[in-house]
């Protein structure tokens, strides 16, 4: 049997009433231990939902990864380049790489009998991936994208209904103005989307790809790129360099010259902010971890003084102080589970509670959400589990050898 784990669970099950000393602050130990681990869940779960939720929406309204022409990558120009069947083909079977699809914008203007809007109009055809702007359509429906006909429908944002006055179903004409001069479309409004992405719904509207491609002048198999999403985020850097490995110098037959560019690249503003929440979340652990260190010392202190008699005894019955400080460790442990137990039902309560009723509101235009994203991970709580307990046992070690200052006949008198 386990000597020190025995007395360490009799004393730990006594719940002698008459140690009105020990048992605050075993109370307080146990509730910073439970609040530090509280909190590390709910922040960790918090950027967790932050980064996955704004980096979903950046994706959602192009790609993981672009192919397009160099030159419009390195500018906000658009440059045709040919995407055959055969790219396609070649692109969607290149390692890591879950889904092709082509794009084409234009610029025009949207006017009303009162007003006007300069739109970035997106042409995508029937391949396209339609999930994300499904989840955020407030009004409306998709329409089938087509390839080879113009529908003469359009998609637009709650931002441009809202500063335009438009409503689904209304017909809004549409002006654009390129090198073959000015032409004029009149769009029926089927959907209105809300992303809350500011740089996005101010701007972008979707449509067929025939009607940007004409729009523009293109040829028929010319369009602004191809887009590409990836099976595993944590990949994007491997996956990118073999997409561009793929394309890098390829000139197509209109003369045009083949990159590729990754989400990260272009949108490192936004990127740059997630990866700032990281260094947040470290201090908050560290500052956590901290706190219930040190709420374990100094419980652990209170309760060696307080049971210097008993140490005193132990000692006498021929305890050495190993044994004697294996015990009060055992104790520790004990004290930090329970600990630990709360924590988890209090953090893990709070990110449910807010991911199932969107309690705590945000302001969208600043934070691009309107309600503050969660996300559990249950790896990342049984780590931080995990590493709490390490921690909290390990800094107990230090003030444990207190016990071998403790002799046993004085430690008769103490009270």
């Amino acid at each position: 049997m386990n000597y020190p784990l025995f007395i360490a669970r009799k004393i730990y099950n006594d719940g002698d009433k008459t140690r009105k000393v020990s048992k605050p602050a075993i109370r307080i130990a146990t509730i910073g231990v439970a609040i530090g681990l509280a909190v590390m869940i709910v922040s960790v779960s918090v950027v967790l939902g932050f980064k996955h939720t704004i980096r979903d929406k950046v994706v959602g309204f192009g790609s993981h990864i672009t192919v397009a022409d160099f030159l419009t990558l390195q500018s906000s120009e658009q440059y045709p380049i040919q995407v055959s069947d055969s790219l396609v083909k070649a692109l969607r079977h290149t390692q890591g790489v879950k889904h092709v699809q082509r794009y084409a914008y234009t610029q025009g203007i949207l006017k009303t009998d009162n007003d006007f809007l300069g739109v970035l109009l997106k042409g995508v055809g029937p391949e396209f991936d339609s999930t994300f702007i499904h989840e955020n359509m407030v009004e409306g429906s998709l329409p089938h994208f087509s390839d080879s006909e113009s529908q003469q429908k359009i998609v637009i944002s709650k931002t441009i209904a809202d500063k335009l006055t438009l409503k689904v179903g209304q017909r809004i004409f549409a002006y654009f103005i390129n090198k073959q001069g000015v032409r004029t479309r009149r769009f029926t409004i089927v959907g209105i989307y809300a992303t809350n992405m500011k740089q996005f719904d101010s701007q972008i509207c979707l449509t067929d790809l025939y009607t940007t491609n004409r729009l523009n002048g293109w040829e028929p198999d010319q369009y602004s790129g191809a887009e590409l999403s990836v099976d595993d985020f944590s990949q994007l850097d491997l996956v990118s360099m073999r997409v561009l490995n793929k394309v890098k110098n390829t000139v197509d037959r209109y003369g045009e010259t083949y990159s590729s560019e990754n989400v990260i690249e272009q949108n490192p503003q936004i990127f740059s902010w997630l990866d700032l929440m990281d260094m947040n979340v470290w201090i908050i652990l560290a500052l956590m971890t901290a706190v219930a260190g040190v709420t374990m010392i100094s419980g652990l202190l209170i309760i060696i003084l307080e049971r210097t008699q008993m140490i005193g005894i132990l000692k006498a019955l021929g305890s050495r102080n190993r044994q004697i400080r294996h015990i009060f460790l055992w104790f520790a442990t004990f004290i930090i589970g329970r600990g630990l137990l709360l924590g988890n039902l209090i953090g893990l309560g709070c990110v449910g509670l807010q991911a199932w009723t969107g309690l705590i509101k945000l302001d969208p235009q600043t934070y691009y959400v309107s309600t503050v994203p969660v996300e559990i991970n249950a790896p990342l709580v049984i780590t931080l589990n995990l590493v709490t307990m390490l921690v909290c046992v390990l800094v107990l070690i230090g003030p444990s050898y207190l016990i071998s200052h403790i002799h046993p006949a004085k430690s008769m008198h103490y009270e």
